[in-house]
């Protein structure tokens, strides 16, 4: 469905990534995993088009995109839940969900309502401060609303960044449980974490960075077993 083919992408004179190659296969997660630094936010950000490769190529269906603008790419069916959450401080829960339906062609209203109803049965927290402006929600309930205004694009594949930084124990359960209902109903998913442990526990498949290059790669239950992951990453032990 989606692969990323020996890309190189630099930061003014500092290398990113330095020739990665990986795949997403319709229907699976996908975890990308790896220290601050390693490239997995660059990755993402290259993928959705923020950010254009010096060499390589990433398809989508068997067509090129990586030479055209975010807009188109998102048009194509990528959408990205970025780091940090990054909602409209000041606008609506309700406004924030229509932006993430703008990209649509055609823009269809009673489409776009259908779409939002479901987010709310999704996030019920979000029916309920449908009309609060977004600086006003939790660190929790804004991480929902971005899954949420991400989903509104009606991806076929769903960019998340580390979607459980900085929240607490409880509601990282609640983002993984979110996560594996999206995959569930059809969305695919390339996911960052720095929390191994949950990220393997849902994905499918895995891809381990370190300073721009995969390192290693798997199957979730393989990567789970891996010495070298269990490690630097589940912090060592042995894997039940």
């Amino acid at each position: 469905m989606f692969e990323v083919r020996d890309v190189h992408v630099a930061y003014g004179a500092v290398t990113a990534l330095r020739g990665i190659s990986l795949e997403v296969r319709e229907g699976e997660i996908v975890c990308l995993l790896g220290a601050n630094g390693a490239g997995k936010s660059t990755t993402l950000r290259t993928v959705s088009g923020l950010l254009h490769p010096l060499q390589g190529e990433i398809v989508l269906d068997g067509q090129p995109i990586h030479r055209l603008p975010a807009e188109a790419i998102a048009r194509r069916g990528i959408s990205h839940v970025p780091e940090g959450r990054r909602v409209f401080p000041g606008l609506t829960v309700r406004e924030n969900l229509v932006l993430g339906a703008s990209n649509r062609r055609p823009f269809r209203r009673d489409d776009v309502e259908a779409d939002m109803a479901r987010m709310f049965k999704i996030f019920p927290d979000l029916e309920r401060l449908k009309h609060a402006l977004g600086w006003t929600l939790s660190g929790g309930q804004q991480q929902m609303l971005a899954i949420a205004r991400g989903l509104m694009a009606r991806p076929k594949i769903l960019l998340m960044d580390e979607p459980s930084l900085g929240l607490a124990p409880i509601l990282v359960q609640e983002v993984f449980r979110v996560v594996k209902e999206i995959n569930n109903a059809g969305t695919t998913i390339l996911l960052v974490e720095q929390n191994a442990t949950m990220a393997l526990a849902v994905s499918h498949r895995g891809y381990v960075m370190e300073t721009g290059r995969i390192v290693l790669q798997g199957t979730a239950k393989d990567l789970l077993r891996n010495p070298q992951v269990r490690d630097a990453y589940l912090g060592g032990g042995k894997a039940n």
